[in-house]
């Protein structure tokens, strides 16, 4: 039996109308909430307004260093003793950031891996409420926060076991909002982190029971959710997968998908999703042409939940008919050129979750699935 750790939010509660009770959780965490959201802090007046002596700090797309450290200054001031992130998964980071920044001190870059000093975050944080408005990330029941160095263009974590959110409030309600392209990029993102640690060599079995159900639950409700927002019953099932995938990846390995993503994504300020979406075919028939027999009866797996058929290739055909279907682009109009190709490539080769691929890839293979990606 392979051997496994298993850590997640304090507690996770998850349905349609859950949010009648952010009000009741944060009473009992704190009396001074600091509310980071969206750009629009409007969007959930309403919700907000349930907060007694609420602050609210606008995180305005991905969070950078600046961000971070302005809402961590707005926590002080506040004198906030509960942070409650409401948003999609940037505000979620932004939030459990935060919160680690406001109680232990000094900058990000003191805490964040790569470019900074990585120091340990060790103070506890202040308690977390994470209720997302999205379905992609699973930053609800992660342990990280993601953040974007513009001087460095790149994307780095700070991360500690008491960055993990006191209660993870999913309520698939808060989606049905959603833009059609945040509903596309954030669900395939979704998927790729049910699939990721399902092939990887690392997996187990605690986490391929949690990514078997969120391909399944992605295969019935993704393609819905875009053409019939309104549906509640395709909303939960990207919700759930979403959340799934938060507990695979944060008790499991990602993979090359997840490893271009990093510095693609402080390369092109793009959305996150849409990176790991326009790179998966390439990775996969990589992985698929390199493979050992393990991770190729894996994706045969995941072409089995996703279309009842167990090949490889169907997984294939499903994303790349479901990418169309979905409006994803390719890198190339997300950005990408040849000149930022083999810098991309080379910080994906040293990037953490690449570590977790099926396959080892050198800097050339990355180079060649950016090729095959624009």
């Amino acid at each position: 039996m392979t051997s496994f750790t298993f850590a997640t939010a304090g507690r996770i509660a998850f349905g349609p109308g859950r949010r009648s009770e952010l009000a009741a959780a944060v009473a009992a965490l704190g009396s001074r909430p600091l509310v980071c959201t969206g750009s629009d802090p409007t969007r959930h007046a309403d919700l907000i307004a349930t907060l007694p002596a609420a602050a609210t700090f606008a995180v305005r797309g991905e969070p950078t260093l600046d961000v971070v450290r302005a809402g961590a200054a707005a926590a002080r001031e506040h004198g906030a003793d509960v942070v409650v992130g409401l948003g999609g998964g940037a505000v979620l980071d932004a939030a459990k950031i935060v919160a680690a920044l406001a109680t232990n001190g000094g900058d990000p870059l003191d805490y964040a891996e790569v470019i900074g000093e990585g120091r340990p975050l060790s103070v506890r944080s202040l308690p977390v409420v994470a209720v997302p408005t999205t379905a992609g990330t699973g930053s609800e029941v992660t342990a990280n926060g993601v953040v974007t160095s513009p001087e460095h263009k790149v994307k780095v974590s700070l991360r500690s076991a008491s960055m993990l959110p006191a209660l993870a409030l999913v309520d698939p309600e808060l989606t049905i909002a959603c833009p059609a392209s945040v509903t596309a990029h954030a669900g395939l993102d979704a998927l790729v982190q049910c699939i990721e640690p399902f092939v990887s060599p690392f997996a187990n079995p605690m986490v391929d029971g949690f990514c078997r159900e969120g391909v399944r639950r992605a295969a019935s409700g993704l393609r819905r959710a875009y053409t019939h927002p309104d549906d509640i019953d395709a909303r939960s099932d990207v919700s759930l997968c979403a959340l799934l995938s938060g507990l695979a990846l944060a008790n499991g390995k990602l993979g090359a998908a997840h490893g271009l993503a990093g510095p693609l994504g402080g390369y092109l300020g793009a959305p996150h999703g849409a990176i790991t979406a326009a790179v998966m075919v390439a990775v996969s028939e990589h992985n698929l042409a390199n493979a050992g027999d393990v991770a190729v009866a894996r994706y045969a797996e995941v072409g089995e939940l996703l279309t009842g058929r167990r090949d490889p290739r169907a997984f294939l055909d499903w994303w790349a008919e479901t990418a169309a279907q979905l409006g994803v682009p390719g890198l190339a109009t997300l950005g990408l050129d040849e000149d930022g190709i083999e810098p991309v490539a080379e910080a994906a080769s040293k990037a953490s979750s690449t570590k977790g691929n099926p396959v080892q890839m050198t800097t050339a293979d990355l180079a060649a699935v950016l090729r095959r990606s624009l």
